[in-house]
């Protein structure tokens, strides 16, 4: 499971802004430190000595509020990548075929002008991630730029024709940029959106009996439909 958020460099320091003041908001109703990380899974099920002070049920509303204040912002937008293991044959390598989808949509998106915010006939793009697997990703994005075959559409292919066509990154630039997410209100945004996609996918107890499972759709507003052929921003694998 893998989520992205995407946010024109144009509007990178109105939306940085935008989300210190939620957690300036959040302190003051909730007494959230502004240092303290929203990891959404620890959040819910294993919140350390400070967290304990909020109550179970105001840290939810924390989270829901967080994902209402996303999708409050218009230059925002938001998929995600979904894998079925369930369907899959030994080994069939999620995190690269996850990965691989993720930064395809994301190269295609930006090729068609497709997220919302400022567009311009050049754009270029940049990719920031958490600290997981970092050599492998940088690895992987570098290997895209040379070689990424994309397969055809069966109803395009043609005897003695290519399954496969080259499609080289072109509007990636440098390698991925990686954060420590206690440092970064973005990259905890979109641990907070993965949560939630989780828990549309695979629901526990507790966000079934809060329905908490919906919370994902309070996206919508920011979802970038045109990455899935669903049209609800998840591709699925």
């Amino acid at each position: 499971m893998l989520a992205a958020l995407v946010v024109h460099e144009l509007r990178w320091q109105d939306t940085l802004n935008s989300l210190i003041q939620f957690r300036r908001n959040m302190k003051s109703r909730f007494g959230l430190n502004m240092r303290e990380e929203i990891h959404a899974f620890n959040f819910i099920s294993k919140p350390g000595p400070v967290l304990m002070q909020i109550k179970r049920n105001d840290r939810l509303t924390i989270l829901r509020a967080f994902l209402d204040h996303l999708a409050s912002l218009p230059d925002l937008n938001v998929f995600a990548v979904c894998v079925d293991k369930s369907t899959k044959p030994a080994g069939y390598d999620v995190f690269d075929r996850s990965w691989r989808a993720l930064i395809q949509r994301f190269e295609n998106t930006i090729s068609h002008r497709n997220f919302a915010g400022p567009a311009n006939p050049d754009e270029r793009g940049i990719l920031f991630a958490d600290e997981t697997e970092r050599k492998r990703v940088q690895t992987l994005l570098r290997q895209m730029r040379h070689f990424n075959p994309i397969p055809n559409q069966a109803q395009f292919n043609r005897p003695g024709q290519a399954t496969f066509r080259q499609l080289p990154l072109v509007t990636l630039v440098e390698d991925p940029s990686f954060r420590d997410s206690g440092e970064s209100y973005f990259i905890q945004a979109v641990d907070t959106i993965a949560y939630f996609l989780n828990q549309q996918m695979q629901p526990n107890s507790y966000a079934r009996k809060k329905a908490a499972h919906n919370y994902f759709g309070r996206l919508r507003p920011i979802i970038v439909t045109r990455v899935s052929s669903t049209g609800d921003g998840i591709v699925r694998l």
